[in-house]
This record gives C-alpha cells, sequence and structure tokens, in this order.
C-alpha cells in the first residue's frame, strides 16, 4: 500500500492559521439528533486545510501541488498508461483533456488529476453525515467567494444509498434553518441551470446526484454520457463507495476526473482500490482505527476449522451440526450477559444477533439451504446431546487460550464456566424464543419479495430472517412440505431488525448485507463459503464493518469504558456492569474453512497500517 502522503502534509499544517472565513464554521452541527464526533469534525477540517491549500496556496497549480507532494517524498509513478487497460478505454478522452499537461511517452501525468483527495473511513463511521457537512462548507465558502462557484455533483453505485443521502439531507434541512440543500437529479441539469442562474445564494446550495454506475460515454435510458455534462470540468464531484461496481469500474473512475479536472475531486470509501487514493488521503479512519479509538466493538476472529460446508459431497452431518451449535451457544451465552446487564439498566445496549453470510442462495443444496437445514434440526431437538456438549467443549478450550483480538492487545475473556452450564433448554429460550421443541413454520409479508420470517410453531414469537433478492425459488423449490402463512402486517421486518423490540435472533442472507443497512445488534458473524479473491475481500471487509457498530447508550456511539472516561455516564452504573460488557461490546467472527478464515485475517490485519503513514 501506498504511503498517506496528502496527511503527512496536512499534520504539518494548523487549522487555526487558516484565515477566519474558514474557520468560523460549526463543525458539530447536523440535525435534532446528531451532532458529529471528533474525528467526523477533524475529517472535515483537513477537507478544507486541503481546499485551501489547493485553491489559495497554490493558486490552483496543479503541477505545484504535485510539486509540493513530490517534497514530501512522492517517488511512485502513478501516470495513466494509454497503452495499458486502465488507460485504453478512456486515451481519445484523456488526450483530449491534457491541454496543460501534454502525454509523454503515451503517458498522462498523474500531476493533472492532483485536484483529488480520499477519505479512507471505516463502515459505520459515518461517511454521509461528513459528505453532507462538506456539501454545507462548500456552499458557504462559494457564497463567500473563497472558493470558485462551481457545480457539485454526488455519486453513488446503488440506489439505496443514493435513498440514504437523500434522507441525510432531509434530516439535515429539517434542523438547519439558515442553510438548505436542494437536491437535483443530474438529467435535469440544462433545466436547473436556465432556471437558477445563481444557485450559491448563500442560504441555499443546489446539489446534483446520480448513480456512479450510469456515468459513461454513451447515452441510454438511463445511462448518461459524461460529456453531455462536462461544464469544462468544473464540478465538486463527492464519490460514496463509488468504485464498487462492474468490469467498467477503472474507465469510470477516470470519467470522474476528466468531470471535476478544473474543479476537484472527494472520495469516500472503507475499502480503496486504486493507490492514488491512498496517496491523495486526507484522513484516514479506517477500521482499525475506529475500532482502537472506541467507537467499534472489539473484533475476535475464531481459529476454529469449521469446513465442513465446504465440500458439499463428501461432508461430516455431525461436523454441521457442530458448527451451527457452537454459534448458538455463543449467542445465547452473549444473550446471557445481555440478561444481567438489562437487570442493572434495560437502556444499555441491544439484543445480540447473529449474522450469517452466504455465498450461494438459490442453487441446489445452497449454502444458505445447508445452514437453515442444520438450524431445523436444532429447532426441532434433532441432535445428539453428547454432540451439544462436545460443542461446548470446543468453545470452553478456545477461549481458554487466550487469544486476543484484532487491533489491540485485550484478551478475549469469556466466562467459560457459563458456557459449560448452558443446555439445550437455554438455546430454546434465548435462540428460538420457545420453551419447547417444534418444526419451523414459514411466515410471508404481503407484498414483500426479498423476506422470510421463520417461528416454531411452539412459539409466538418469531427468531430468524432471511433477506435475499427474491423468496420466489425458496418458496417454490427449498421450503416444499413447510407450513407457509401470510403475516398479519405489510411491514418489513428486516427495517424493524434495529428497534428494541425485534425479535429475530438470526439473520441470513448473502452480499446485500454488507452496505447499505445501519444495525448495532450483530455479534456473531458467520461466513459460509465466502471465496478467497479480491471482491470477497471487499466483501468481507464491508461485512465486518457492519458488525463492529455500537451504542451502549442512545445516541452515544462509544464503548461503554470510554464513555466512562468522558464523563458521559456516571462510574456507579459503569461499576456495576464493567465485568459483563466485554461480550456485548464484541464482534465474534467465524469462517467456514481455514482458507476463508486466514482471508479475513488477512484482509482485516492489511487496515492496521504503520501510524507514521
Amino acid at each position: 500500500m501506498s504511503k498517506l502522503y496528502l496527511q503527512k502534509i496536512l499534520d504539518d499544517i494548523s487549522f487555526e492559521n487558516l484565515p477566519i472565513k474558514w474557520q468560523r464554521f460549526d463543525f458539530s452541527r447536523f440535525s435534532k439528533d446528531k451532532t458529529l464526533f471528533d474525528f467526523q469534525q477533524n475529517a472535515l477540517k483537513n477537507a478544507l486545510k486541503t481546499l485551501h491549500l489547493y485553491f489559495k496556496d497554490k493558486n490552483k497549480d496543479k503541477k505545484e501541488l504535485f510539486y509540493h507532494y513530490q517534497d514530501n517524498g512522492l517517488e511512485e509513478d502513478f501516470d495513466y498508461d494509454l497503452k495499458r487497460r486502465e488507460g485504453k478505454k478512456t486515451a481519445k478522452y484523456l488526450i483530449e483533456y491534457d491541454k496543460d499537461y501534454p502525454a509523454i511517452d503515451s503517458k498522462i501525468p498523474f500531476a493533472y488529476f492532483i485536484n483529488r483527495m480520499s477519505f479512507w473511513m471505516a463502515t459505520g463511521s459515518g461517511k454521509t453525515l461528513i459528505i453532507v457537512k462538506l456539501i454545507e462548507l462548500l456552499g458557504q465558502l462559494i457564497a463567500e467567494k473563497e472558493l470558485p462557484a462551481h457545480d457539485i455533483l454526488f455519486l453513488a453505485h446503488r440506489d439505496d444509498l443514493l435513498d440514504q443521502f437523500k434522507n441525510h439531507i432531509e434530516e439535515f434541512n429539517s434542523f438547519n434553518f439558515d442553510t438548505k440543500i436542494n437536491l437535483k437529479n443530474l438529467r435535469d441539469y440544462e433545466n436547473v441551470k436556465r432556471e437558477n442562474a445563481l444557485p450559491y445564494a448563500k442560504n441555499e446550495i443546489t446539489v446534483f446526484y446520480y448513480r456512479s454506475d450510469l456515468i459513461s460515454d454513451e447515452q441510454k435510458e438511463k445511462i448518461v454520457n459524461f460529456q453531455n455534462y462536462d461544464n469544462d470540468g468544473q464540478w465538486y464531484i463527492l464519490l460514496d463507495e463509488a468504485h464498487k461496481g462492474d468490469k467498467e469500474d477503472s474507465k469510470r473512475q477516470i470519467l470522474y476526473s476528466i468531470l471535476s479536472r478544473n474543479g476537484f475531486l472527494f472520495n469516500f470509501s472503507a475499502t480503496f482500490t486504486d493507490p492514488r487514493d491512498f496517496v491523495t488521503c486526507a484522513f484516514n479512519f479506517n477500521l482499525s482505527k475506529f475500532v482502537e479509538e472506541g467507537y467499534g466493538k472489539h473484533i475476535y476472529l475464531s481459529q476454529s476449522n469449521i469446513s465442513a460446508f465446504k465440500d458439499k459431497t463428501d461432508f461430516s452431518p455431525i461436523e454441521k451440526q457442530k458448527i451451527v451449535l457452537k454459534t448458538l451457544l455463543l449467542l445465547t451465552c452473549i444473550n446471557k450477559y445481555f440478561k444481567q446487564i438489562h437487570s442493572v439498566n434495560s437502556s444499555l445496549y441491544h439484543r445480540p444477533l447473529l449474522l450469517t453470510l452466504v455465498n450461494s442462495v438459490d442453487v441446489k443444496q445452497s449454502d444458505l439451504e445447508l445452514f437453515f437445514k442444520e438450524l431445523e434440526k436444532v429447532a426441532k431437538n434433532e441432535i445428539k446431546s453428547d454432540l451439544l456438549e462436545d460443542a461446548k467443549r470446543e468453545l470452553e478450550t478456545e477461549f481458554l487460550g487466550n487469544n486476543e483480538f484484532i487491533f489491540e492487545e485485550l484478551k478475549c475473556a469469556i466466562d467459560t464456566d457459563l458456557i459449560s452450564k448452558l443446555d439445550y433448554n437455554d438455546i430454546l429460550k434465548y435462540v428460538f424464543n420457545a420453551d419447547t421443541p417444534g418444526k419451523i413454520e414459514v411466515l410471508k409479508i404481503p407484498g414483500n419479495r426479498q423476506e422470510l420470517i421463520f417461528r416454531l410453531m411452539t412459539a409466538a414469537k418469531p427468531f430468524a430472517l432471511i433477506k435475499i433478492g427474491d423468496i420466489s425459488s425458496w418458496l417454490k423449490d427449498k421450503l416444499t412440505g413447510y407450513e407457509i402463512n401470510e403475516s398479519f402486517e405489510n411491514e418489513s421486518y428486516f427495517r424493524q431488525i434495529n428497534r428494541d423490540d425485534s425479535d429475530i435472533n438470526i439473520l441470513m442472507g448473502s452480499r446485500s448485507f454488507y452496505e447499505g443497512w445501519d444495525s448495532n445488534r450483530p455479534n456473531l458473524l458467520l461466513f459460509v463459503n465466502i471465496g478467497v479473491g479480491s471482491d470477497s475481500k471487499k466483501f468481507v471487509l464491508q461485512a465486518v464493518g457492519r458488525g463492529v457498530r455500537i451504542e451502549p447508550q442512545k445516541y452515544q456511539r462509544k464503548r461503554l469504558q470510554n464513555l466512562y472516561n468522558s464523563k458521559i455516564i456516571d462510574g456507579q452504573l459503569f461499576g456495576e456492569v464493567k465485568d459483563l460488557i466485554l461480550p456485548i461490546e464484541s464482534l465474534f467472527i467465524f469462517g467456514t474453512n481455514t482458507d476463508n478464515l486466514k482471508e479475513i485475517i488477512a484482509t482485516l490485519k492489511e487496515e492496521k497500517q504503520d501510524k507514521n503513514l
């Protein structure tokens, strides 16, 4: 990984030395219920330091800014090679727009695209809040004539991420009466420009938005040709995880740079792939820093070799049952800790959740189907008593091994005596919401094609939820012979998952879970046959990021020790629960085979970079 040169440069720039107009912002205020954390405010201050460095100190001279990087040790070659795959697809556009820095030896100098900054932010760190606040700051600096009056464009690669952005804008607007952000679809660009010749009135900011994966060099029904929106390259473009997508991704990255060539490019992500984004990283608060600073759960990676799900032609049914039993036992154990904490203060923490992420959903003997079948055997008590004891012993052995959490020199201390005393009835109570074993029945939500809810016929409450792209094939092929009923309510169970009264203890699905949802509840994360390629690496990191969120008290998103140190909670309450909180403040990760587990470990440890970078 390349060094974080820009952040190194910014560390030596004092924010207090910026002109007063660049300092007098309220960096914390967002909405009625939200204020920005210190690290989010620091990200914004680094953004302003970078903008001042480029637009004021360097007077928009890209060559001068590039020399500044070189003076700070940049030696790597990040030029765009027109003969290589990355440059070939966009060579004609790069050549067309390289008036200041002509191609040398079939290369476009990286200096031409140095007007950019990235934010390496952990999943769950509130990137969208930072983006909205950054838009506010851009609008105000433009109104003050401190920055050029370029248009602002927000790009994200999925509709639900755009919806999330819109919701945050609405929340921001409802509270900030002195500033209003007006969202406009990029396709309406010409009409908006005609109707609003002065979009940067002091109290109003116009922001265009679109799907990043629909920006191309051709015009179709939804795909837009970037040339039709070129605007002489005078854009401030904000990218939210916009490097995700298909094989055309590297081409689009260059198109974004071309569109912002006379403006500025901001890139926010938890998992960068382009080394240029590391070089131009203005602020690093990746997963390791997120956890180390107390904003996320401790992360424990199981050393178990749970390979029974890997080979579907020659596997041990006993071993598969043991895998499921171990996760259910640990979920039960954490629930017991949670119950003790709630007896002290019922407003603390979340109900623990097992999140199972699989590679295949609809194929014959899919990973999701195999896991579900083993879950059903436990529900019906079709397991041998000695197998339950074996699973308990293996868990006890693992936690007696003094294993440490990832990123921290902290022992994963779980009470093995508590594990040894667990029995089948505990699993029934804390996992299946039942007192007696029973068959599983299926609840279907009218009009909802993505969710299936499961409940024991001996219980009043559901216990599990499957969320996949389309439930039709499961209803047709996987659930033949099950009793299927329609729910009396149309409301999504998935959308209620973070509510205090949610009964769901197990959430099952595939890659749809790694982005676009927010829950504090996952305490166990089971990857079933997730591969070890580069795409899987991104998926694992994003999924883990979704699991580390924590909220010990409402609107307090740091671990309890940190809240106590900050005097947000009193010493008496902390003293009563401090010996109980470690399991509920931890994310326990299991993989389905040794290779996958090693990949998870390698993926996470790559995030723990030298703090001097």
